[in-house]
């Protein structure tokens, strides 16, 4: 398993907690341990949020998206008390309908079929060579699936999960929210930082 805080384990050390850690101040453990899940899915929605404004034909909707980057990153600043007050699942409610009308908007520029995996469970599928171009693989299984020289133009995977999911030769170029730790769980051919 891949994981990534997306710099919120670095932002509750230097900015919630005054730059202390838990290994130097170990009374501070529980309350560092208990924000984390908290600021790494404000960091996430974030990086997701960053992304979605660096895509033009977004453009229309990037005045809500700056708005919403700058909301997320405030409450992501909060202190302590304020974060642990944070119903973090209803704000990321909130903000999954602006990144899917975003992942729309890009995906309907592809034109014609627009396969729909959102959900799926393609667990070991031989997809090699397919033309996925604008799918929507947001929350699908991916675990092992077989895409080696697939056209992925476009497709997002928001929320994928890409263990061991095989993208040698694969057309990435333009693909949407797929994050770093994403491709270092896939096999790529090429090494990840």
């Amino acid at each position: 398993m891949v994981f990534d805080c997306f710099g919120a384990g670095q932002r509750i050390t230097q900015e919630t907690f005054g730059g202390r850690d838990w290994r130097s101040a170990p009374e501070l453990s529980g309350d560092m341990f208990a924000l984390l899940p908290v600021v790494r899915q404000l960091h996430e929605l974030m990086w997701y949020l960053t992304e979605a404004l660096k895509l033009d034909e977004a453009r229309r909707l990037h005045p809500e998206l700056r708005a919403a980057l700058d909301e997320t990153d405030a409450l992501a600043g909060g202190d302590p008390a304020d974060l642990r007050r944070l119903d973090v699942e209803a704000y990321r409610v909130k903000i999954v309908p602006l990144l899917r009308r975003v992942s729309e908007t890009v995906r309907s520029r592809i034109g014609g079929r627009r396969p729909d995996h959102s959900g799926a469970r393609l667990i070991g599928r031989r997809l090699r060579g397919a033309d996925l171009r604008g799918a929507s693989f947001r929350g699908a299984l991916l675990i092992g699936a077989d895409l080696r020289g697939a056209d992925l133009r476009r497709a997002d995977f928001t929320g994928a999960d890409m263990r061991g999911t095989d993208l040698r030769g694969a057309n990435l170029d333009g693909a949407i929210f797929l994050t770093p730790s994403q491709l270092r769980a896939a096999v790529t051919g090429v090494d990840h930082p």
